[in-house]
């Protein structure tokens, strides 16, 4: 790419919802934009992602936006936990929905590395990709003897659109098991279980693998232009992109979506311990960063039925003036209290939307400023994704954490930090990714709640040290 590029078509595929967006580079802020449902099929050997359908729906997109306006780049984000093991011309095996519960996994504990070699906790189901593989090799054994290639998910998409294999740290780095943060290398598991040869070469985020095929630009309307695909990055780390380039260290960013994922940047030196989910993934310049997780997002739409109703100030004090809480996890074996039974202090069938939202919020809110404090986080908190517009979330983790809180919700985030990708990795300051710190006004006995929460976790023994 000769020319700084501009408009930048991003492939944003998420655990929930797919996404395309047009991102324009100068101005910091996306000019189009189209989601489709990413609901995983269940017909098939196991649930699986529909590829065909993603890949139909990203066509479509592409050659609706480039009827609108100049497509400079194409540049992709996905979600994590997932791998893809290529045939002869694509799919090996379909590709594995990692919340699919695996059986008949004997034998993958002695091959998995200590956590002390690739920082990576055993997590449910599918969460570790090093899981997902060993079961998919002991259970069809002959469709994966047929691979040529493993990929990681963002780069999938990248070889649907020009033909070129590669793998990339930050996707790899994302609790696989697969990875070596420290060393910047496949772990030992790969070599144990004889897959290194089978993963696609290693290339950096930032690199264009190649031009789209000539056969998608004709069919998007692009007949006869080159148009760069970028090799892509982790959908987490596309959101933290652009603060590592722009913000001074110590500052924590906090990514949101189905995941809550925190990372620490410049923070205290603290211990990982694998079982609280926390982890190191590994960020766009493949430097390993202190992180913690829990399915906030999942378990804010079961909290509140996928109905939430913004709470005023009438159904935040009732939630607090009467204790009204939810103990974790609400979503089994995972986040900072895997082992808790997860539930509502109290019946809430009969509790009105606003009421359960505002208890959700907190509930978030709770569970972040734990994650938070088990990474060593400090400085400034920027809160990206949905829970950017959450107001009694972010009066809570401001209130709670007692720090600045910036919640930007244009020029950054997972489809802007992936357009990022297409200026190179040389790129000084990324540019507007905060501006002003939130102004949040008081939650009036938030602080009495959260010791009470804190205490009801201490009673069934999750409490944190």
């Amino acid at each position: 790419m000769s020319e700084a590029p501009r408009f930048i078509a991003v492939v944003d595929i998420g655990k929930t919802n797919a996404k395309m967006v047009l991102h324009d580079l100068n101005e910091r802020h996306d000019l189009a934009v189209r989601s489709l449902p990413n609901a995983p099929r269940r017909d098939g050997p196991y649930p699986h992602y529909d590829t065909d359908a993603l890949f139909a729906f990203i066509l479509e997109s592409l050659t609706e936006f480039a009827a609108a306006h100049p497509i400079d780049a194409i540049s992709i984000t996905a979600h994590g936990a997932s791998a893809v093991l290529i045939g002869e011309h694509d799919l090996a095996l379909p590709v594995l929905d990692y919340e699919a519960a695996l059986e008949g996994v004997e034998g993958y504990e002695t091959l998995r590395p200590p956590f002390s070699e690739t920082l990576s906790p055993p997590m449910a189901n599918g969460l570790n990709v090093g899981r997902q593989l060993f079961w998919l090799q002991a259970r069809f054994p002959e469709r994966f003897a047929k691979a040529r290639h493993i990929l990681t998910y963002p780069q999938y998409w990248a070889f649907r659109l020009t033909g070129i294999a590669a793998c990339e740290p930050s996707s790899l780095g994302c609790h696989t098991d697969l990875w070596a943060p420290e060393r910047g290398d496949f772990s030992s598991l790969v070599d144990r279980a004889g897959w290194r040869p089978l993963f696609a070469p290693l290339r950096r985020p930032f690199d264009v693998l190649g031009p789209l095929k000539p056969e998608w630009a004709e069919r998007i309307g692009l007949a006869g232009r080159e148009i760069p695909v970028l090799c892509g990055i982790h959908d987490s780390n596309a959101s933290l992109l652009p603060h590592l380039l722009a913000l001074p260290a110590p500052f924590a960013v906090v990514s949101t979506g189905t995941w809550v994922v925190s990372f620490a940047i410049g923070g205290r030196k603290t211990a990982l311990d694998a079982s609280r989910n926390m982890l190191a993934y590994v960020d766009a310049f493949g430097r390993p960063v202190p992180s913690a997780l829990f399915m906030g997002g999942r378990e804010f739409d079961i909290l509140t039925d996928r109905a939430p109703a913004p709470p005023d100030e009438a159904a935040l004090a009732r939630v607090i003036e009467q204790g009204l809480m939810v103990r974790p996890p609400i979503v089994p074996n995972t986040g900072p209290f895997p082992d808790g039974k997860g539930d509502w202090s109290e019946p809430a069938e009969d509790l009105s939307a606003m009421v359960r939202t505002a208890a959700a919020s907190l509930y978030v809110a709770l569970m972040t400023t734990e994650s938070l404090a088990l990474i060593g986080a400090n400085g400034p908190i920027v809160v990206e994704g949905p829970f950017a517009r959450n107001l009694p979330f972010l009066r809570a983790l401001g209130q709670l954490t007692d720090r600045p809180i910036f919640a930007p919700t244009d020029g950054t985030g997972t489809s802007a930090g992936a357009a990022l990708l297409a200026l190179g990795p040389e790129v000084a300051v990324a540019g507007r990714p905060t501006e002003q710190p939130v102004d949040l006004v008081p939650i009036m006995g938030l602080d009495a709640y959260a010791a009470k929460w804190r205490n009801a976790l201490a009673e069934q023994g999750d409490a944190l040290p």
